[in-house]
């Protein structure tokens, strides 16, 4: 019984997941803007992008979590 209610918990934080990633600014620097800005970079998020950047990083850890569960068979 707790393995397909964790599939489908799986499933859906893999969905949010791809939702979240693609609300995200395009017009980063990505990459390139570490070299020059430094770690300005990170300080001047937006509150609403600090609120995106946390529900994504949630969102991944739920995610890998989960994968790591189910895939190792370590619930019966």
């Amino acid at each position: 019984m707790i393995i397909p209610l964790l599939s489908w918990v799986w499933v859906i934080s893999g969905v949010f997941l791809i939702l979240l990633v693609l609300l995200h600014s395009p017009k980063g620097d990505g990459m390139g803007g570490l070299a020059s800005s430094g770690s300005s970079m990170f300080s001047s998020a937006s509150s609403a992008e600090s609120t995106l950047n946390r529900a994504t990083w949630a969102c991944l850890i739920l995610f890998l979590s989960l994968a790591v569960i189910l895939s190792a068979g370590w619930l019966k």
